[in-house]
């Protein structure tokens, strides 16, 4: 056994050891040593602590700076996705040697329409037109789903607090962030066209921004329920606040719809509305739009209201598709896709290889001024059309699959669970994902650690709820990991 004082001897040959190497490191101009403190703490979280690394991932990933462009327009958000890198070898690890990872997560449906997904995209990538492109794109959605999905149910398994402390980890961070841009954009006079940048270098544009704040304003009113104490609900009820004019100053025409439709799914589930109900009113919607959908064109094509400071003529310029540049561009983009999905039905062009190949699909008169053939611009701006494009049909169904057994296992949940914060915890991250999906009609960011932490992470939720959590609330046996504390790689 090492003495006390041989301890300390070692301690400060050590400190003098570093700050000597680096002050020679400094001399020679070689900064990246000064990171090896903070690269020996995170491999000591990666191998005894990965409840905190995992934490930890998720608090950076609102204030992550996004480098673009690395090579062949390739990009790396830092500090989360080397980070996630590290966490997915780890994940490998435990599946492939030690054998330690609950088989129930795999089995799980939400879990094997994930994997089938995944699969998908790796077997597209085999045949893209670009192949590193694409298992980049391959390798990045790999990271989110292991770090994100599967090592984040064992994470909210090991204690049950920890699926709210993921919460606030991605909230907090994004108040700062909400901070900073709106006294950013106040500099501008809150005008409608600096919304769209202000939130560099934090997130790339308002789109993407406006996203991530629909999907955890639902999540916000979890601690504002009576059984939080005055304070939380003080706090939360200011969180509410700067959510809400983070929401109306982005700018974010998607945004606010999806809060709208994530506004409906709720009445749903609140007047337990059955489902051959909405089947039956969808039916009618989509049989008038076919009768009518001459006249609806046509008064669409009426409206010239263009995106303006204006709040009440901003929303007024959603349904603009006669004059508003980026609604004829969204529309640009996804007839674009439309024709590569006609050229490549089954396979598409390959993940990720979109924005390389467009270019020669668009048509001169349904171009914009804000249409490119760089490449430099996005994505097809959509969830469900963009894999259409570059995986397929079968890409697109997957991506649905994931969507429809997630709702499927939600409701179920919902309408089982006894306890009444999980209960409402499902809820109310179903309604966070109903703001992404509904998103994902207009945009597509699940290339991205904004999007994908949260994506994944709610899903995770509801995973870990059916496999862990319902069993107890129904009086049946739990499984108990080996540590209600960690999670031990």
């Amino acid at each position: 056994m090492l003495t006390e004082s041989l301890k300390n001897k070692i301690i400060v040959f050590l400190s003098v050891a570093f700050i000597a190497a680096n002050a020679l490191f400094l001399y020679y101009e070689q900064y990246w040593f000064m990171l090896l403190p903070a690269a020996l703490i995170i491999g000591a979280l990666a191998i005894f602590r990965l409840d905190i690394l995992l934490l930890f991932i998720v608090f950076c990933t609102p204030l992550a700076i996004n480098l673009e462009h690395l090579d062949f327009g390739l990009g790396m958000s830092l500090p989360t996705e080397p980070l996630m890198f590290g966490a997915m070898i780890l994940f490998f690890f435990k599946v492939l040697y030690e054998k330690k990872f609950d088989r129930r997560v795999f089995w799980h449906p939400i879990s094997i329409a994930i994997i089938l997904h995944l699969i998908w995209i790796g077997f597209t990538t085999i045949t893209s037109e670009m192949p590193f492109v694409s298992f980049k794109f391959f390798l990045s959605r790999m990271w989110f789903v292991c770090v994100c999905y599967f090592l984040a149910t064992q994470l909210f398994a090991a204690d049950f607090q920890n699926i709210k402390r993921f919460f606030w980890l991605y909230i907090i961070p994004l108040i700062i962030v909400i901070i900073y841009t709106v006294t950013w954009h106040s500099t501008y006079g809150f005008a409608e066209k600096p919304a769209h940048w202000v939130m560099t270098p934090f997130y790339k544009d308002h789109t993407s921004y406006g996203a991530i704040l629909a999907m955890y304003f639902p999540i916000i009113f979890l601690f504002l329920n009576k059984r939080q104490n005055n304070s939380i609900r003080f706090f939360t009820a200011i969180v509410l606040l700067i959510f809400t004019i983070g929401v109306i100053l982005s700018y974010t025409r998607a945004a606010w719809i999806s809060l709208i439709g994530a506004f409906g799914l709720y009445f749903i589930y609140y007047f337990k509305i059955k489902f051959r109900t909405l089947v039956l009113a969808g039916g009618v919607l989509v049989v008038l739009f076919l009768l009518f959908q001459s006249d609806i064109i046509m008064s669409l094509e009426k409206n010239k209201q263009d995106s303006s400071d204006n709040l009440a003529e901003h929303v007024k310029s959603i349904s603009n598709i006669k004059s508003d540049a980026s609604n004829l561009e969204r529309i640009n983009r996804w007839q674009s896709a439309l024709r590569m999905f006609k050229e490549r039905p089954l396979v598409g062009f390959g993940p990720g290889t979109y924005m390389f190949q467009y270019a020669s699909f668009q048509m001169s008169y349904e171009t914009t001024i804000i249409s490119t053939n760089m490449g430099d611009m996005g994505n097809a701006h959509s969830e469900y059309i963009g894999p259409l494009a570059e995986q397929g049909l079968p890409g697109t169904l997957f991506f649905i699959g994931i969507l429809v057994t997630v709702f499927l296992t939600a409701s179920r949940l919902y309408n089982t669970l006894q306890n009444k914060e999980m209960k409402q915890i499902v809820i109310l991250i179903t309604l966070g994902l109903a703001t992404y999906f509904v998103h994902g009609l207009l945009n597509n960011f699940l290339d991205t650690d904004k999007a994908s932490v949260p994506f994944w992470g709610f899903i995770a939720v509801i995973t870990a709820i059916d496999i862990y959590y319902l069993p107890q609330d129904k009086g049946g046996d739990r499984f108990i990991p080996e540590s209600k504390q960690k999670i031990e790689s």
